[in-house]
């Protein structure tokens, strides 16, 4: 299946937090603010993408995201972060699948209508997920409208 959202644009920041688990597994989450990370925390919506553990905490991470530009302001509490390999990249990668069908509308093949509708105040802002053909990806984009595509992964490679 594929994943597409539109990517949010308009005055929407992003706080980036390096978490950890109570095994000490280290990963990354996004959140809007850190009240979407406490609400998300108490709602056993943040899972390790290693063990499932919900025991997580956060350190603030170096990089973050403000309309649309990183800005990046290191901190001697800051990580540094490696980039995953194998089994840790698919660990992520199910953990970015999970959050975005959990947080998400699924539209299936209506996407491309469903993100114009969205993108000219014709439908509620919310996000949406669904299918979209290359060729709908690029006229979204040349239309303006953001969105993150994310290539299909086999089932079994997300368990």
């Amino acid at each position: 299946m594929v994943y597409t959202i539109p990517v949010p644009t308009k005055n929407k920041s992003m706080i980036i937090y390096d978490l950890s688990c109570d095994n000490n597994h280290k990963f990354e989450g996004w959140f809007r603010s850190a009240e979407d990370f406490e609400d998300q925390l108490q709602r056993d919506f943040i899972s390790c993408p290693q063990c499932d553990s919900h025991d997580i905490r956060r350190i603030p991470s170096a990089v973050s995201i403000a309309s649309g530009s990183p800005q990046f302001a290191p901190s001697p509490s800051a990580s540094t972060a490696l980039m995953p390999v194998g089994i840790q990249t698919m660990a992520l990668y199910r953990q970015l699948i999970q959050t975005i069908v959990e947080n998400s509308e699924d539209v299936g093949k209506s996407f491309a209508e469903e993100a114009r509708k969205i993108h000219y105040n014709e439908a509620p802002e919310r996000s949406i997920r669904g299918q979209a053909t290359a060729d709908e990806c690029d006229a979204l984009r040349d239309e303006g409208i953001q969105i993150l595509h994310l290539h299909p992964v086999k089932d079994e490679d997300l368990n």
